[in-house]
């Protein structure tokens, strides 16, 4: 506990620094996001295109509440940090406290940036933004030409030989398939639990779900041996502007052989961003229903799904049942941000 209260008390002098109370990549005010492997404080639009790397490059996570900032909330209370800290790690949080905030990481992302070079500023469109950040993270552009950084779970690492170098070009010859596309929001998605899912080995599965949304796409943990399973896991996903349906997937893990499909559904995720953007910032709403996805033969819905305003946020909970396959029913909780808000 008292090692718990030492990294929340050295956190909150991080937070407090005037440099972490503006974006790191174009000077919005208060960030609330953060890239806990690169060590920097983002705000919502630059956090999109950070997602876009991929998590090799870029881990983003929440890093404030919606209504208030982390550095107002922060006190010797696990619970507050749990709730404001959006799941970090103890990895995450050191990871943060070893780069030092955004001038730190700048000092290094930044250091030979060319004279005359505009930095996005916070009305910048995100393709500005795409290019800086990119430029800037995944090409490294902006580096010393004799150094290399590569970020991994715990801190950043400079390597300052050739043949380091040539190494760690190789590890970010990764180039995003999400290309120059413009984000309207991110979508975190709880993937909470299967029910009777088909069997695909002797007796029973070892199910994940895959998600995919354009050409992002995240994963759940395999669970053994189980046809009832309880991921609670939260995945997120940029949103484009122009986004399709929400793409699940189940398959069950084989160690010898491909994963066999365990079944697969879609959701419809214009009912809840349409719903969200009508009524505005949830922030300044009471709880209540905003709007609906009613259950057809058109769609997997298992029943009727609700969009509401719980505690400032827009969820929706959607109970799916798997198409292509003899059974089974996933349980989602949707949650949307808007990067306008």
């Amino acid at each position: 506990m008292s090692t718990s209260r030492d990294k929340m008390r050295k956190l909150k002098e991080l937070l407090h620094k005037s440099e972490n109370r503006i974006c790191a990549d174009c000077s919005s005010p208060d960030p609330k996001w953060a890239s806990a492997n690169i060590g920097v404080f983002i705000c919502l639009k630059c956090s999109g295109i950070h997602r876009s790397l991929g998590t090799h490059i870029s881990k983003v996570s929440l890093a404030a509440t919606r209504k208030k900032k982390l550095f107002d909330l922060l006190d010797e209370s696990m619970i507050v940090l749990s709730v404001t800290l959006d799941e970090w790690t103890d990895d995450e949080i050191n990871s943060m406290l070893e780069v030092g905030g955004n001038s730190y990481a700048n000092a290094i992302y930044e250091a030979f940036l060319p004279g005359g070079y505009h930095k996005p500023h916070p009305d910048s469109s995100q393709e500005e933004r795409a290019d800086f950040i990119r430029s800037k993270y995944e090409l490294q552009e902006f580096l010393k030409p004799s150094l290399r950084i590569v970020s991994n779970k715990s801190s950043l690492q400079a390597m300052d030989s050739r043949k380091d170098i040539g190494n760690a070009s190789n590890s970010y010859s990764f180039k995003s398939e999400a290309g120059m596309v413009e984000f309207i929001g991110i979508i975190k998605v709880k993937v909470i639990r299967g029910t009777k899912l088909a069997v695909r080995d002797i007796l029973s599965s070892d199910p994940y779900v895959v998600l995919t949304l354009g050409q992002q796409k995240a994963k759940t943990k395999v669970i053994k041996s189980n046809l009832n399973p309880v991921w609670n896991e939260v995945l997120t996903l940029s949103v484009p502007q122009k986004y399709g349906p929400l793409k699940l997937q189940v398959y069950d893990h084989d160690v010898l052989s491909r994963d066999d499909i365990m079944g697969e559904a879609e959701v419809d995720l214009q009912p809840m961003i349409t719903a969200a953007m009508a009524f505005g910032d949830p922030g300044l709403l009471s709880d209540m229903q905003i709007g609906r996805w009613l259950m057809s033969r058109d769609n997997a819905l298992a029943r009727d799904s609700a969009v509401s305003v719980v505690g400032g946020r827009v969820k929706q909970e959607v109970s799916l049942r798997l198409q292509n396959v003899e059974c089974g029913e996933v349980d989602l909780e949707l949650e949307w941000i808007a990067l306008n808000q």
